[in-house]
């Protein structure tokens, strides 16, 4: 009667919990403290049955984590192979170990299953800059298995919930990521280090994992304020159930600074991660994303440092350099992605010709041509209208008349994007009129390209039309990377429309992003229109502002 008298009342007094990674953590975390004060006893199971239940739970998790194969999990699930054959050798009991990487960027954390599989994910590793780090991890992990902590906990579960062996295989992988007891993880971390140790790597590269760690968690102690900090909110969650089930970092690094002087290890130089590069170039590619440019410029060059021939890391430094009018330094990117792979790469080819352009027009015909005229076979077509595009700039239409003419009867799928590319060669090179023509018989072709549609709506401001620019801007639908540039093309329209106050309501939607604020990058990429017609506008903006400011004092 009291108990069901407990559940009646809980129903009717339920409280909102906020949904979060942490809660399973939590709730294991605490099952596992109670779990290590009954008297659960049972016979230790087979090394055999261990490695088949290790294996069933291992292919399990596999089915249900959807994943995509790219080549840099690849590379990152050998190397942790290379570096867990290397700390295992010395584990006392002879298991098949097997490492696996989860690429989830929240995932800060490891965790082992019974029978040798040890699992790591991606924001754990991307926490780490040296080989010794990641072994001492992988040496905590791997004597989780070598002590039978996880075979045990799938032992007292069984026990626990009357489940037959067959069955174990359905139990949530968050069993075996939430911690063990105190003394279980302080053991691990001893026995581990001993395992990195004893495989050449040095012990301070426990202690400095245990201090990226203590930092790590004041640094997430603080809530995310911003969307782009929603991976963040995920992550400090996930570290907060981590850190309830895991003992305190500076207990940890006590530990381990004990141990080093009671074994009198010297001190070794720690190696530097050698998949580091990989993370550099994510946390790059982020950094872009989120428009911080200066930030992702210098990750990739940081990235680059590592492992000079990335074309990730190129095309995120490229792009960073482009976007804060560095187009030199952009062009030298994009030539250095086309001469590590010969493969046609159009929308790499278009942008080094756009940034040597905006570079310096007097050399940039050249300095493209001296890059074509090392390939091999005949130039693609993507080759050729950026050459046209090129020598257009430099007051020589003949070859862009031409190209016209002949893609107006080429049937080939991409023709309508070479005629739109051409045309805002012509839209660079101020012959508007004769953009907004092959951009509307591009767009005929294609209705539904939303570059050609933006294309056509600048060439149409030139050329006066700012009702059909305005039709064609609230008729469209438009990817997310092009809105600001919708944005600012409406404002612009308005602006020489003479409906300044429309104008300015739409320009304020975007006056803080970073490129528009530039007025370098504006003059190499838009027309002197376009660039007086901001430059107003941002004069405008900065007076009403200031009214405003001094109406509310």
């Amino acid at each position: 009667m009291l108990a069901v008298g407990s559940v009646v009342m809980s129903e009717r007094r339920k409280v909102d919990v906020p949904v979060s990674p942490a809660a399973f953590l939590y709730l294991v975390a605490d099952t596992e403290q109670e779990l290590t004060r009954m008297p659960v006893t049972f016979t230790r199971m087979s090394d055999e049955e261990e490695i088949r239940i290790g294996n069933e739970l291992a292919r399990a998790y596999a089915r249900n984590e959807e994943r995509e194969n790219t080549p840099e999990i690849g590379i990152i699930e050998r190397h942790l192979t290379k570096i867990g054959e290397q700390v295992a050798a010395n584990a006392h009991r002879r298991l098949p170990y097997k490492f696996h990487y989860l690429p989830e960027p929240y995932l800060v954390n490891a965790f082992a299953l019974p029978g040798g599989h040890v699992f790591v994910g991606g924001g754990l590793l991307a926490l780490m800059d040296s080989e010794d780090e990641l072994a001492a991890v992988l040496g905590h992990e791997i004597e989780h298995i070598d002590h039978y902590d996880c075979s045990e906990r799938v032992q007292r579960e069984q026990a626990l919930r009357k489940i037959p062996l067959g069955g174990l295989f359905e139990f949530p992988i968050e069993l075996f990521e939430a911690g063990y007891s105190k003394d279980q993880e302080l053991q691990a971390d001893r026995d581990g280090t001993k395992l990195a140790v004893e495989a050449g790597y040095a012990a301070n590269g426990a202690v400095r994992m245990f201090e990226t760690f203590a930092r790590l968690y004041e640094e997430y102690e603080r809530r995310a304020k911003t969307p782009q900090e929603e991976l963040s909110r995920v992550a400090q969650q996930t570290l907060e159930g981590y850190f309830r089930s895991h003992p305190l970092p500076s207990e940890r690094i006590a530990q381990i600074q004990k141990l080093i002087a009671s074994e009198g290890w010297t001190a070794r130089p720690e190696r530097d991660l050698a998949i580091a590069y990989i993370f550099w170039t994510e946390k790059a590619e982020n950094a872009l994303t989120a428009k911080k440019y200066a930030q992702a410029e210098q990750l990739a060059t940081q990235s680059l440092k590592l492992r000079p021939d990335q074309p990730k890391a190129l095309l995120t430094l490229a792009r960073a350099r482009f976007s804060q009018a560095n187009f030199t330094g952009a062009a030298e990117a994009y030539r250095k992605i086309l001469e590590i792979d010969k493969t046609s790469h159009p929308e790499i080819i278009r942008a080094y010709a756009e940034a040597l352009a905006a570079s310096d027009r007097t050399t940039a015909l050249r300095v493209f041509q001296d890059w074509a005229r090392n390939l091999e076979g005949e130039p693609s077509r993507e080759v050729t209208v950026s050459e046209a595009g090129l020598e257009l700039m430099e007051g020589a239409p003949q070859s862009s008349r031409r190209l016209a003419a002949e893609l107006s009867h080429d049937d080939h799928a991409s023709a309508p994007l070479w005629t739109g590319e051409l045309a805002w060669w012509y839209y660079l090179a101020g012959d508007y009129a004769e953009a907004v023509e092959l951009l509307m018989r591009a767009q005929q072709l294609r209705p539904g390209d939303r570059w050609l549609t933006q294309a056509l709506v600048w060439s149409l401001i030139e050329v006066r039309r700012y009702a059909d620019a305005l039709q064609i801007l609230e008729n469209s639908s438009y990817d997310p990377s092009l809105q600001s540039d919708k944005e600012i093309a409406r404002a612009v329209t308005h602006w020489q429309a003479q409906q300044r106050d429309q104008a300015m309501i739409d320009f304020s939607a975007v006056a803080a992003q970073p490129e528009w604020e530039n007025a370098n990058w504006v003059k190499a990429l838009y027309s002197p229109l376009v660039a007086q017609s901001i430059q107003e506008m941002q004069a405008e903006h900065e007076r009403r502002e200031k009214e405003s400011h001094a109406r509310r004092q």
